[in-house]
């Protein structure tokens, strides 16, 4: 039985989110955070046509993870799915969707599809109601978090131990504070609704990873306070300080905008 679970990062950072996700029965992306001919390309990239995705799953209504939303769902025809919610909230920014494209995906509920459960968490962001996911197939699961400014208790529970984790590293709090931002938009990114910095994020990873766990994505990274040596280092450093088995029991993938990350089967 064919039961492999394949994904890529096809873009990820403040300037675009977009991930793909492959079953033997479904082809999956989550977010579109870009223009629709970029994501083309990101899939070209990985030897695969996006023209072949049959769902979109969309986290919030941000322009990074949103923008290109209603050309892909009017062009390919995939079916789309967000909170009512961020319905919403995007409805006015990516134009029409074909009512028989779109689809309520409940906060804090699964969905089977076949070979895949997915399961939705909301998260502490500022947006209308974000919510991420949870991909579930055979055994397996892949997590993607970002875009929060804390992770709960509850949602720990939901993530602990996942195969793969596409984890946000948003920005060091140096750069963040020593750099041009307003102060007020400073602490937005730096509250408990906004983003995830370098430190945060491995503290959290490390309370939620598990003996499953083999991959991690830093993800989401800022390009005005944050770099990608960076993330690496912090993240790399702190997990390896309090004896977790950096490169030997799981490895640490850089993610990148403009990039896609090489399709693997987890």
């Amino acid at each position: 039985m064919n039961d492999e679970f394949k994904i890529s990062v096809l873009s990820s950072g403040s300037g675009g989110n977009c991930t793909y996700i492959e079953t033997p029965q479904h082809k999956i992306i989550q977010d579109a955070g870009l223009s629709g001919i970029r994501i083309k390309r990101l899939m070209e990239g990985i030897g695969k046509d996006l023209a072949d995705v049959d769902t979109m799953l969309v986290t919030h209504e941000h322009t990074d993870h949103a923008k290109g939303v209603g050309i892909l769902a009017r062009k390919y025809g995939m079916n789309v799915y967000a909170n009512e919610a961020t319905w919403k909230a995007m409805d006015q920014k990516i134009g029409a969707v074909p009512l028989e494209q779109k689809f309520v995906f409940d906060p804090n509920t699964t969905e089977l599809w076949g070979d895949l459960d997915v399961e939705s968490f909301t998260v502490a962001h500022d947006a209308a109601q974000a919510q991420f996911y949870n991909y579930h197939h055979h055994g397996k699961s892949f997590v993607i978090i970002t875009d929060t400014g804390s992770v709960s208790d509850r949602v720990a529970g939901l993530i602990r131990n996942a195969d793969a984790y596409l984890f946000e590293c948003n920005y060091d709090p140096d750069m963040l504070m020593n750099g041009d931002y307003s102060y007020s938009t400073k602490l937005r990114i730096n509250s408990d609704t906004g983003h995830l910095s370098n430190q945060a994020s491995t503290e959290i990873l490390m309370d939620v990873m598990g003996p499953q766990t083999k991959r991690i994505f830093l993800a989401h990274r800022s390009h005005h306070n944050n770099t990608k040596a960076l993330a690496r280092l912090t993240v790399a450093s702190v997990m390896k300080n309090h004896g977790f088995g950096v490169g030997q029991d799981f490895e640490l993938f850089d993610t990148d905008v403009e990039q896609p990350s090489p399709l693997i089967k987890l």
